[in-house]
């Protein structure tokens, strides 16, 4: 046991919020902590950490164990930039090479007895520097800028003038150089996009410690997870497994303890009816028996009814009238900022039935996107369109949507005045909002809050087309699985942007990718007004998306797949094949070049790796002839060793810098 938690408890004015926690951690385990939001996930957190305390319980920790925390929020006003912040990390390193420079300066002049010491402990440095992986710092420090998306003009920024995600993305950074025994991560992707996510993801599974976070993100902890800790109603239950395997015991385990209340209360009333016959029979054995029943009911095992939360919203989505098949098209979309151009030549269209997301790394022009259809910011060029009976309902990320100077109930009474206040109370209830809540104002909710009112106001619009930015962002684990279903139900068409990766595997029917200014439309299920919606969600994206990478094969004509920043599919145009896909996009001639790319890119991989092989053991050989006894008080023989061993030591970390590029 590496990390233990025994019979944690913790109230705040006398309001329990941990009850008899207990858990413990093996090393190399990987777990997550899940619960509903106040659940007291963070405060546990707090309690292991040391910076709250519990009112009982222990925490224990195997001797001399390391241990790094990733807050939500950090605090942080270094004057370093974040390099420098990172590369802090490496300081015992970075020594270490400065002194090898200073040994190798100062073997030049040195002779005799000196120079014989000198040798010795430049060999001994040279290797513990070798153990710390000294070659390969700068690298592997670039490594972690570049997987949590820190450009280089990013990189070159000081902390102190850094947004509260930038700088949560840097403290990870420098967590995750650290390399703790365990490490302790509290929401690590809420500033992170979906490249970043996915290197984060790849990072902590090759990770030799004990991995403990707490997360929102279920497809997160899938890929991470092989314990879960539940917090409910006070208490903690332990699941083996990922999140999925962990929602599925959960499922069943509630369905068993309430079959059983039932199944309880229904032999309950069964005997308290017998012994009411018995009584009303009147008669000495009747009365006797029923006695003898009513003995036997006092000491029947009662089951207690399961713990019901009240946390799951109410969502039902209905269009008021059904849209013509064509729902939105887009033609050759600009859109820039000053110098910063976002994306050129973008179209796609949309079909009645569909739900579509729109995926990317931050950045990318995705929100602009769902603002320039709903007419918030004109783009440079290009023509939207949208469909004959088509009715837009917009929920906006940044909640710009909601009156600040409103109270909850306000803003529903003035969007829909003919409602009266018992129908408001009742919608404003089904999504969490009672007695006294209603009344509070929009700008002192919380983020959580504020979606909910927004989510409300969107379920009475009754759009047959809703575009979402963003719509999980502030929404518990519960909430998001209620609007997955209410979604999925919905009889309208869907188009919203998300980097909620177990959000979209649940809900899209197709998915468009924005990258590097370009748009790539993938594979939906062909139909429109389908049930089948996960035909082209996450995880088929993955697997088309790694064929394109790996130029593998051209995506099959017979799934209707369209690629480029052309049409979708549905409604081929002027430019496109019979089955959809653009000429410009995947014809044979720059395929065959993209293939050639790939193939002589990991030709020059190989060559590279040969190379950085053959140089390892030249340096090997020149530090085995350096330490020859014949050698030792030779000073220019030395010398002469000691530059080419710089010399040889310098090739060697570019041909690293360089294979770490190609491999990425």
């Amino acid at each position: 046991m590496i990390l233990g938690c025994h019979h944690i408890s913790k109230s705040y004015l006398e309001v329990p919020v941990l009850t008899d926690v207990t858990f413990t951690l093996e090393k190399g385990d990987r777990a997550a902590i899940v619960g509903i939001n106040g659940a007291g996930k963070t405060t546990l957190l707090r309690i292991i950490m040391g910076e709250e305390e519990a009112d009982s319980g222990s925490i224990t920790l195997q001797k001399d164990t390391t241990v790094g925390y990733l807050a939500q929020k950090q605090n942080v006003n270094s004057e370093n930039t974040i390099l420098e912040e990172l590369l802090s990390v490496k300081k015992p390193v970075i020594d270490m090479e400065q002194k090898i420079a200073e040994y190798e300066q100062r073997m030049n002049t040195a002779e005799g007895d000196e120079l014989i010491r000198m040798v010795e402990d430049y060999t001994e440095l040279r290797r513990r520097f070798e153990l710390e992986e000294g070659y390969g710092y700068r690298s592997e420090v670039q490594g972690v800028l570049n997987g949590l998306g820190f450009t280089e003009e990013e990189a070159s920024r000081r902390i102190s003038h850094l947004s509260g995600g930038q700088k949560t993305r840097a403290a990870l950074g420098k967590l995750l150089l650290q390399k703790p025994d365990i490490i302790i991560l509290d929401e690590p992707t809420n500033h992170l996009d979906i490249g970043s996510i996915r290197w984060l993801e790849s990072y902590l599974g090759s990770y030799r410690g004990t991995v403990l976070i707490v997360s929102h993100d279920r497809y997160f902890m899938d890929r991470i997870a092989g314990k879960v800790i539940e917090l409910e109603n006070t208490r903690s239950s332990v699941f083996g497994g990922n999140y999925s395997a962990y929602a599925e015991k959960k499922q069943k385990l509630r369905e068993e303890q309430m079959r059983a209340y039932l199944n309880n209360q229904a032999e309950i009333r069964h005997q308290e009816e017998v012994i009411a016959k018995l009584l009303s029979f009147n008669r000495e054995k009747s009365i006797k028996r029923a006695f003898s029943r009513e003995k036997m009911l006092d000491r029947m095992e009662r089951v207690e009814k399961p713990v019901e939360i009240r946390d799951e919203m109410h969502i039902s989505l209905k269009p008021c009238i059904r849209s013509g098949n064509d729902v939105l098209d887009i033609e050759h979309l600009h859109m820039a900022f000053g110098p910063d151009e976002l994306f050129r030549d973008l179209s796609f269209s949309i079909k009645r039935g569909e739900h579509v997301a729109l995926i990317g790394d931050n950045g990318t022009g995705k929100t602009t996107i769902l603002k320039i259809i709903n007419g918030i910011i004109s783009p440079l060029s290009g023509r939207i369109r949208t469909g004959v009976n088509v009715h837009i309902g917009y929920y906006d990320q940044e909640l710009h949507v909601l009156n600040p100077a409103n109270t909850v109930f306000e803003e529903i009474r003035e969007a829909h005045p003919d409602m009266n206040n018992t129908e408001i109370r009742n919608l404003l209830a089904s999504f969490l909002f009672t007695g006294e809540d209603v009344f509070k104002r929009i700008d002192s909710l919380s983020g959580g809050e504020k979606g909910r009112v927004s989510l409300a106001k969107l379920m009475l619009s009754e759009a047959n087309f809703l575009i979402l930015d963003e719509p999980t962002n502030h929404l518990d684990m519960v909430s998001k699985e209620v609007l997955e279903n209410a979604l999925n139900s919905y009889e309208g068409t869907v188009f919203y942007v998300s980097h909620d990766r177990y959000f979209i595997n649940r809900t899209a029917s197709r998915i468009l990718s924005l990258h590097d200014r370009v748009l790539t439309a993938y594979p939906g299920n062909g139909e429109t007004d389908s049930p089948a919606r996960f035909i082209g969600n996450y995880d088929f994206y993955l697997e088309k998306s790694a064929e394109l990478e790996n130029g593998a094969s051209r995506l099959s004509a017979s799934e209707d797949t369209p690629v480029n920043s052309g049409k979708s599919t549905a409604g081929a145009k002027t430019g496109e094949t019979a089955k959809g896909i653009p000429d410009s996009a995947m014809d044979w001639k720059k395929q065959k070049e993209e293939q050639a790319r790939i193939r002589k890119q990991e030709n020059d991989l190989k060559k590279l790796e040969k190379k950085i092989a053959e140089t390892e053991e030249a340096v090997r050989a020149l530090e085995e002839t350096m330490a020859l006894p014949e050698n030792s008080t030779d000073v220019a023989r030395l010398t002469e060793l000691g530059t080419k061993h710089g010399e040889l030591s310098s090739l060697l970390e570019e041909l690293y810098d360089t294979w770490t590029g190609l491999a990425e």
